[in-house]
């Protein structure tokens, strides 16, 4: 990892690319704190303006306030721009200005780029963020134009264009925030919604690189080039990212209790919308999370933290990840577990360490929030878990206890979706700073385990 050298500091691109992160949302944080955000003209607390700017930097959605009846119109602009940086990454404008003025990019800005976006290439990197601004660009007006259509017939068409652009934007860049204060709880039997929603949400979640390989392959079956193939990762992102949706919504549908009078087509959109919300972790609702059954909320806590798919808008895991734990698993099981192979490929040993790395990591600034939060907050043990998993997995979904939370609760997710956001494993580069790798190898040493 080439580093940057300033006087006797040395900061490496992931400490870089943390600090603009943290630089963006303490300004949002200050600009959302004044009285000129404030539909009631008065400051907010500190704590809270942090806790929202957070929840957008990181797409997550969770908020302490109403969105809708807190912020004015300038709060609210605010808060967009912010979960529109967080969605596609501040690097991607930063190399699509530079691209437009025709700068060369350094190469520690563009290692700091390739770090920030999952899926692009330093030899190709001007390239494909413009793609990636184009597919934003492209999903996000698609969203908008529906979205408006559809509320240009309740409101005048100025609010239904907004509408539709507040909405389409956080849908695409999974940040699940709604000016409405029940969320889209008002559209539960809406088509138009639900499947507008769905569809950007499910897009921007599936990650830019598998937007890019999908429109490859689509553009050479129409020209009848070949050869055609997809990537492995986009297979696997493809396959594990239906295989939990669908299971998701038939688990939904089974376990809830539903109003006698609900038809089954109800109840299935209704299913497939709260299944798609947790896994691309868009956080959007059209029910009351809180009133979920047990089971459901176990199992959605389950979709939030496996989430979207690298280099898209949405967190947890990863489906990838995901994936390739299942493919150890399995090959472990057979006793190859030295070779991990899916699709006649087999899967470099240092992915299977990463992707166990970041399962970990995971795992363990959830058990950490559990022991804090347990402490400090007057919720179930299943509303808390809910509540970190869904900061973590920067999801948004909530049982409705975030507006109760502690300070030291609000701070405790702050850190947690600021985490999430920039991935546990770049939080911890971010704190080693420069890495050292050995030189030398120690003699081995079995040791017993399990």
């Amino acid at each position: 990892m080439k580093l940057l050298r300033k006087g006797l500091w040395f900061i490496t691109p992931y400490q870089i690319l943390v600090l603009g992160y943290a630089l963006i949302t303490l300004l949002g944080a200050v600009l959302l704190s004044l009285p000129i955000s404030s539909a009631q003209g008065q400051h907010q607390p500190f704590i809270d303006s942090l806790f929202v700017a957070t929840s957008g930097i990181s797409t997550t959605g969770l908020s302490p306030v109403d969105i809708g009846s807190h912020y004015n119109l300038f709060g609210q602009i605010v808060l967009l721009c912010i979960f529109q940086i967080g969605g596609v990454g501040y690097m991607t404008f930063v190399v699509f200005l530079t691209y437009l003025l025709r700068f060369q990019l350094p190469l520690t800005t563009r290692l700091v780029a390739k770090e920030s976006l999952p899926g692009s290439d330093l030899r190709i990197l001007e390239k494909f963020f413009l793609v990636v601004v184009a597919f934003t660009f492209i999903f996000e007006a698609g969203g908008a134009a529906i979205l408006t259509q559809f509320w240009s017939k309740q409101y005048p068409f100025t609010k239904a264009l907004y509408l539709g652009v507040f909405h389409s934007v956080s849908a695409f860049c999974t940040a699940g925030f709604s000016v409405f204060a029940n969320n889209l709880a008002g559209y539960r039997d809406s088509v138009v919604v639900n499947l507008t929603i769905i569809v950007v949400s499910i897009i921007g979640g599936i990650g830019f690189f598998v937007l890019y390989d999908l429109y490859r392959f689509s553009a050479k079956v129409i020209k009848r080039e070949r050869p055609r193939k997809l990537s492995l990762h986009t297979k696997i992102t493809l396959i594990v990212t239906a295989a939990i949706m669908l299971a998701g919504t038939l688990i939904v549908l089974a376990a809830e209790k539903w109003p006698d009078n609900l038809p089954l087509p109800g109840k299935l959109m209704i299913s497939a919308f709260q299944a798609v919300s947790a896994s691309t972790t868009d956080g959007y609702n059209t029910i009351d999370i809180g009133a979920m059954m047990p089971m459901t909320l176990t199992f959605l806590i389950l979709l939030m933290f496996v989430g979207a798919s690298p280099g898209g808008t949405g967190g947890g895991i990863k489906t990838s990840t995901f994936g390739i734990v299942l493919c150890f698993l399995w090959s472990q099981l057979k006793g190859s577990e030295t070779h991990v192979s899916i699709f006649k490929r087999e899967i470099p040993f240092s992915t299977v360490h990463k992707a166990f790395g970041i399962l970990t990591w995971f795992g363990i600034v959830a058990l950490l929030d559990m022991i804090i939060l347990s402490a400090t907050e007057k919720a179930s043990y299943l509303q808390i878990l809910f509540e970190a998993v869904s900061a973590l997995g920067n999801t948004g979904l909530s049982t409705g206890i975030t507006p109760m939370l502690t300070a030291t609760g609000k701070l405790v997710l702050i850190i947690t979706m600021f985490i999430g956001r920039i991935g546990p494993l770049t939080a911890g580069y971010f704190l080693v700073g420069r890495q050292n790798p050995l030189l030398y190898q120690y003699a081995s040493e079995d040791v017993f385990v399990g």
